[in-house]
């Protein structure tokens, strides 16, 4: 033991650095090989003495330096240490964190900015639909171009961006979701050229006119308008009369009814007029006198197709039980309805009942090979006039036989 020579520690230094770590890691190989030849400070748990110094390399890779040179402990051999590569992994986790926050890679400014988008734009999308940008951009257009006067109307008054825009839009909650109006038939009005459609007429109120309307301008295959002739009441109140023009409607006379179909234009008549619409309840779908015919008469002239019509669920919306006739004089009405709601709950009596509707549309009955004086003969009216209006009572009587129930 006296000839044993001792080593102090600083003769390490002495030594080369490249043979300091060829020694290391022949020593780190050695002890992977055989688990023998491990050391004590190669236990799990325990950090390698020759792992780097996790400030060191966190300044490094932060003063930009790339890739830094290979030191010991550093490859995913059992030389480096499990502290190490905990270390190593939480400060890439800091680094991709702070570039996402801050936004100082092309990505991270990316998703800051779609993340700031999508929440605001998910939101208006949900309310107010997919479309809501476009459907603002046209209403904004067609505020600017009622405001200039830039919109234009018939002869008639008729004005078809406000129907297509604003009053269709008002009518078609009613047609689908209140009465839930089934339409068949509507290939039986013609693609083009004039057409007289001719309907039974009910309901107390002439809701079933407009509903007729919103089927034709919202179903038919070749997107034709339907322009309905209106009693004379209809353009003597205040109002009434200006949305009726707006919509398309004129008085029912043989005039406007002939400008209209030697236009191509496809006409809508209801012969009935007030007797259909305010005729009891006991009454409901048993057709009234047509007239004298005068509708035929108009079609003949024109040559144009006549169409019949028949409308079920519009007898119930206002179940008509009584008919003040003192009332209606002094309010200058043909009628004035008395029903289980109206006039005992006041306004609220004047809600229609939610009945469900069918609009069937006949085969069109041509009148193009009848000669110029036909349209004089009072015998041939009279029985285009009595075929129209048995065609319709028995397809009346046909829709009533399908029919499940008033509501469903």
């Amino acid at each position: 033991m006296a000839d044993a020579k001792v080593i102090p520690f600083d003769d390490d230094r002495d030594r080369p650095r490249g043979a300091t770590a060829r020694g290391a890691r022949s020593r780190s190989a050695a002890g992977g090989a055989g688990g023998a030849g491990r050391r004590k400070s190669d236990k799990p748990g325990q950090p390698s003495p020759l792992a780097p110094v996790p400030g060191r390399r966190a300044a490094d890779e932060q003063r930009g330096t790339g890739q830094r040179p290979e030191e010991p402990g550093d490859g995913p051999g059992p030389g480096r240490g499990p502290e190490a590569e905990a270390d190593a992994a939480a400060g890439a986790g800091e680094r991709a964190d702070q570039d996402a926050g801050t936004g100082t890679g092309a990505a991270g400014a990316a998703g800051g900015t779609h993340e700031q988008e999508r929440p605001a734009n998910g939101l208006l999308d949900r309310m107010l639909g997919s479309d809501w940008d476009a459907r603002a951009s046209r209403g904004l257009a067609f505020l600017r171009r009622r405001i200039t006067g830039d919109y234009e109307v018939d002869d008639f008054g008729y004005d078809r961006e406000l129907t297509d825009q604003v009053l269709m839009s008002l009518m078609r909650p009613v047609y689908e979701k209140y009465f839930r109006v089934e339409v068949k038939g509507l290939e039986n009005i013609p693609a083009e050229g004039p057409a007289l459609v001719v309907t039974n007429h009910s309901g107390t109120l002439p809701l079933d006119g407009l509903m007729l309307q919103v089927a034709v301008h919202d179903h038919h295959p070749d997107g034709r308008h339907l322009r309905l002739l209106g009693a004379d009441l209809v353009f003597m109140l205040p109002l009434v009369n200006e949305l009726a023009r707006k919509a398309g409607h004129t008085l029912a006379c043989a005039e406007d009814a002939q400008a209209l179909l030697e236009r191509g234009e496809v006409v809508g008549v209801m012969p009935e007029g007030f007797k259909g619409l305010g005729k009891p309840f006991a009454d409901r779908y048993k057709l009234q006198r047509f007239g004298r015919g005068g509708f035929v008469s108009t079609a003949l002239r024109a040559g144009a197709p006549i169409v019949p019509c028949s409308i079920v669920g519009a007898e119930e919306i206002y179940p008509m039980i009584g008919n003040s006739r003192t009332l209606a004089r002094l309010l200058g009405f043909p009628y004035f309805p008395i029903t289980p709601t109206f006039p005992l709950l006041g306004a609220l009596g004047a809600v229609p009942l939610p009945t469900k509707w069918t609009i069937q549309f006949g085969e069109p009955i041509p009148t193009d090979g009848y000669p110029p004086e036909a349209a004089e003969d009072p015998m041939l009216m009279f029985n285009l006039t009595d075929q129209v209006r048995e065609t319709i009572q028995h397809t009346l009587y046909k829709l009533l036989v399908r029919r499940r129930s008033v509501f469903f």
